[in-house]
Formats: C-alpha cells, sequence, structure tokens
C-alpha cells in the first residue's frame, strides 16, 4: 500500500505533475533541449529536498541544544552521538588521531559528526520529495538512535534520553513542512505567494535553528559554569612548603622549554569530549570494595585533610618517540594511602578502579599507593585550582605510573578490587593492566630538519624515568661514539631532568643525532622500538639535522 501525505494524497501526486525522467522525453537525445530541461529540473529538486533535509536536521540539532539546557551538556545530541563514538573507535584509530590531531582530536571528532549529520540529513530531504513518511520516520529514527547512544553512556541518566528524542520528533515536523511547501512551491500552477512562503519557511528556520544552537549551547556553559566556584576555592597550605627550585635545573639554552610546564601548555589526552564541569559543593569521594570501613568525603572535609607539595612529571602512555605528551608542574594535594589505611583494604585488593565523574574508569596497584612514594588526591597544580580540563575539583596522581593507570581526572569513586576480576576502561582496548612509566629521553633543540651555523652547536633537551630518577644522558651523532651530556641540577626522582651538550667543531652537511638516558637504576634506556600500546613507546629519540 502506498504512503500517504498528510492531507490524504499519496507522497507521490505533488510531483506528478513534473516531468518524469522515466516518461516519453526520457527517449529523446541526450543532448536535446527537452531532456537538458528535464535533468536540469530533476537537480533543482534534489537540492530544494537537500536543503530542506539540512534545514529539518538543523532545527532538529537546535531543540536538543535546548532542551539539554535542563539535562547537561553531554546529553545534547551532537555530544552523545562524539562520545558514544570514542567508546567504539578501535584502538589504532584513537592512537591516529591523538598522533595526528593531538589535543584537536575532537574539534575533529565533533566536526566529523556534524558531517555525518549533515549527509544523512540531506539524503533524508532528497527521499522526502517521493516518500515523505519513510523519511519523516528515519528523522525519528535517528533521534531514536542518539537517545540510546547518550542513555548508554557510563554516567548517562534517563533523562538524557530527552534530547536527542525530541530532536529527531522535531526533525520530522520540520521534514514534513518544508517538504510539503516545497512541493506545493514546484507545481506549473503554483503562485508566486506558494514560492515566498517556500523561502521564507526554510530561511527562517534555518534562522532560528542557528539562533537557538548557539544560544542553547551557550546557556548549558553558562548554567553549568564552575568558575566562580572554582576562584572561591581557598587552597590548604601545605604541611611543607617546597622552596622554588634552584636555577641550575633549566641548562639555560634557548629554544628550550622551562622546567615547570606552564599550566596553559600542558597537555590534555583523555576521552572527555566535553570537559565536565562539578560544582565542589556538589563532590564526593566515595571509597569502597575491600575495604572494612568505607566512607565518603566532601570536598571541604578533604581540604581539612593533611596537604603537601610535590614536584611530579606525568606521562601520557600515548606519547610516542620525543613526543609532546609529558609535562612537569607542582601538584598540591593531601596523601592517598592514609585515606586507604582508614578504609582497611583488605587482603587480596591489589587494584584500585578509580573512576572519573564521566564514568571513565583506570585501574591502579594498591602497592603503588602504599609502597611510600608520594601518591595525591591533589587539588591544585603550579599554584592554582585545577584547571576544569585537568580535572577540577579533583584528581589523583601516582608518581611512576603512566597516566592512563594512575592520573584520573574528576575523580570521584575509589573501588577496591583485583586485576583479575575488574578491567579498567583501556584494558579491553588492548593496553597492560600496568604500566611503570619507561625511561625516556628528547630532544628539543634544534628541532628536526633544522639548519644550524657551522662550528659549535648546542643541544638540549628533556629526559624522564619517573620515580626511578636519570643518572645519564648521552648523545649520539652519525652513529659514531656515545658522548655524555651535562645534566641540569635535579628536583626529585619524579620530575624529568633537562640536559645540554655542546657539539664543537660541528663539520657542515646533514647529520643524525640521537639521545638515550640512564635511569637512577642504572638501566639504560632501550632501543628497542615499540608502539604506544600496549604500555608505552620505546626507542631512542633521533633528528636531523643541516650544518651550513
Amino acid at each position: 500500500m502506498s504512503e500517504q501525505q498528510p492531507g490524504g494524497g499519496q507522497d507521490r501526486a505533488a510531483d506528478r505533475s513534473a516531468p518524469d525522467p522515466g516518461g516519453e522525453d526520457a527517449q529523446q537525445e541526450p543532448g536535446s533541449a527537452p531532456a537538458k530541461t528535464r535533468w536540469a529540473a530533476r537537480g533543482g529538486r534534489v537540492a530544494r529536498g537537500a536543503l530542506v533535509g539540512l534545514v529539518a536536521g538543523g532545527a532538529g540539532l537546535a531543540v536538543g541544544e535546548l532542551v539539554a539546557v535542563a539535562t547537561g551538556e553531554a546529553s545534547a545530541p551532537v555530544a552523545a552521538a562524539g562520545t558514544w563514538a570514542i567508546s567504539i573507535t578501535p584502538t589504532w584509530l584513537e592512537q591516529f588521531a591523538i598522533r595526528n590531531f593531538g589535543s584537536n582530536d575532537k574539534t575533529v571528532l565533533l566536526t566529523g559528526v556534524y558531517v555525518t549529520v549533515a549527509v544523512g540529513a540531506a539524503v533524508v530531504g532528497v527521499l522526502a520529495r517521493r516518500r515523505l513518511n519513510t523519511a519523516s520516520i528515519l528523522a525519528a529514527v535517528f533521534g531514536v538512535v542518539g537517545a540510546i547512544a547518550a542513555v548508554t553512556r557510563p554516567a548517562a541518566h534517563t533523562s538524557w534520553l530527552l534530547p536527542s528524542l525530541i530532536a529527531g520528533l522535531a526533525a520530522a515536523l520540520v521534514l514534513r513542512w518544508l517538504t510539503i511547501l516545497s512541493r506545493k512551491e514546484a507545481e506549473p500552477s503554483a503562485e508566486p505567494s506558494a514560492r515566498r512562503r517556500f523561502v521564507l519557511g526554510t530561511l527562517g528556520t534555518a534562522a532560528g535553528a542557528l539562533v537557538a544552537g548557539y544560544g542553547g549551547n551557550a546557556w548549558i556553559k553558562k548554567r553549568y559554569n564552575v568558575s566562580d566556584a572554582r576562584a572561591k576555592v581557598v587552597l590548604p597550605t601545605p604541611a611543607k612548603v617546597l622552596p622554588e627550585p634552584p636555577a641550575s635545573v633549566h641548562p639555560g639554552v634557548r629554544g628550550l622549554g622551562p622546567f615547570f610546564t606552564p599550566t596553559s601548555q600542558f597537555y590534555r589526552v583523555d576521552t572527555a569530549l566535553t570537559v565536565p564541569r562539578v560544582d565542589p559543593r556538589d563532590w564526593k569521594l566515595k571509597i569502597h570494595g575491600m575495604v572494612d570501613r568505607p566512607f565518603e568525603i566532601t570536598f571541604d572535609e578533604l581540604l581539612s585533610y593533611r596537604f603537601e607539595e610535590h614536584d611530579l612529571t606525568l606521562t601520557c602512555v600515548s606519547n610516542p618517540v620525543g613526543g609532546p605528551y609529558v609535562g612537569n608542574a607542582r601538584w598540591l594535594g593531601t596523601p592517598l594511602a592514609p585515606l586507604l589505611r582508614r578504609a582497611g583494604v583488605r587482603r587480596g585488593a591489589d587494584m584500585i578502579l578509580s573512576k572519573s565523574v564521566d564514568g571513565m574508569t583506570i585501574g591502579s596497584p594498591v602497592e603503588a599507593v602504599l609502597d611510600g612514594r608520594q601518591a595525591m588526591l591533589a587539588v591544585a597544580m603550579n599554584g592554582e585550582a585545577l584547571p576544569e580540563k585537568h580535572g577540577f575539583p579533583c584528581r589523583m596522581l601516582i608518581p611512576g605510573l603512566y597516566g592512563y593507570v594512575s592520573a584520573t581526572k574528576w575523580l570521584t569513586d575509589l573501588n577496591l578490587t583485583t586485576f583479575a576480576s575488574s578491567d579498567a576502561y583501556w584494558t579491553p582496548r588492548g593496553y597492560s593492566p600496568q604500566a611503570p612509566v619507561k625511561t625516556a629521553s628528547r630532544i628539543d633543540v634544534p628541532k628536526t630538519g633544522a639548519t644550524v651555523p657551522a662550528g659549535t652547536v648546542v643541544l638540549a633537551g628533556t629526559a624522564w624515568a619517573t620515580h626511578r630518577g636519570l643518572a645519564a644522558v648521552e648523545v649520539q651523532i652519525d652513529n659514531g661514539d656515545w658522548r655524555e651530556a651535562t645534566l641540569a641540577s635535579s628536583d626529585t626522582p619524579d620530575t624529568w631532568r633537562q640536559w645540554s651538550y655542546e657539539w664543537a667543531n660541528a663539520p657542515k652537511g646533514s647529520h643524525k643525532v640521537r639521545v638515550r638516558a640512564t635511569d637512577g637504576t642504572g638501566a639504560v634506556q632501550t632501543s628497542v622500538v615499540q608502539d604506544v600500546v600496549p604500555n608505552g613507546a620505546t626507542g631512542y629519540h633521533t633528528i636531523t639535522v643541516t650544518v651550513s
């Protein structure tokens, strides 16, 4: 049975007066005027259909954004679809995005979601010209799919169904309305007013969608803004204030970054498409699982504990050899070990399964918290409350481990369990459940491909072996002997060390320069090349320089 228009006519009725490409005129020679006219008319219908679909899709997204003002930014249709896409992204593609787009990977993902929605909306709009009911159902189905994607996220609430469902319904209604207007204005007997109604309806809806979409997004950011709450946090005074490290921790080589990474330049690699905005007044940390005395603490209670400062270099497992995903900062936090002892960790519990407010889970070894290192719940970095994108109001830090097994941002839950019975987010994706930071070194000056003047060439860079410390850095030029570089002063075994080397009488021509480090235990950095999966990249960082 054929589908019906809202007014009772068949879907194709409005197009019967238009030339049929498969009808009599289609037998004409391709170059004849009637055939050209027919193809032009068909192209016009396709273009109008695509335009209607795009406008309807945009209107749906805008409505969904407005509904998300009540349900939260992460529940908005595009954010929900993007977060779902991240959850199903294979490891190789995730690493490709990090390697090629860095901190802009989420912008690229969002762009991809918008492009996908636009293409789908345009196709549905074209379909609506002949199958309006089918196209309307498809538009609504897209909303249902978005709702399922939203509500199945780890931190989702039932209310997260609403933005995408209502967005799909709105898109279907706008699609029907504009398609009917488009059909009427395309009829041979149509009056000029019919064309005006279609043009005004399309332009008006598009303008309204833009205003509603941007307005809704701005409203969300204002409603869930925690900048004022962050500014009001009074940081506790540490039990012992650390002095500033001596100037000798930096070699003073031009072009070499500072010893402490500025907070604004500190790397960010995570799966949060929208940065969680957590009001400290609502924040709680639950410690439970294989413990004798489970408990919860509020942010005010957390601030009443003993606090300490610690300089720590944080490294992402996705950092390639010589890569940028490593940073050094001064952190302020309360020791984590006393909290675990207060809870009473039971025999056999060897894993802390920590959870972020957005549902991300990270597995850390209990031993690494209780063995005396300065594991902490941090509330500040570089003298200021944690920025939102770095985990405000509280994050976990455990020296000596890659971030994906130690540095949970927006922390809200600590579940004492076992590695045998529980998997954190990254483990099923091919990463090792435990991952100590590997000894690594990097040449920062000069950059690879640079041209430097003949004479004495100064090389400089950074090396780290978090929690083991650095004993030496060596440089090799053109496969020659390894030559010891000058290490800058050490701060703590948990921070990187910067180094420099004066290459005297550098001959003209192209040269390869390599670097390697020796950690505080005497182990030399391995030359074996390994990708970042499953537990961190290895190999020597190598650059090419031209001496002119």
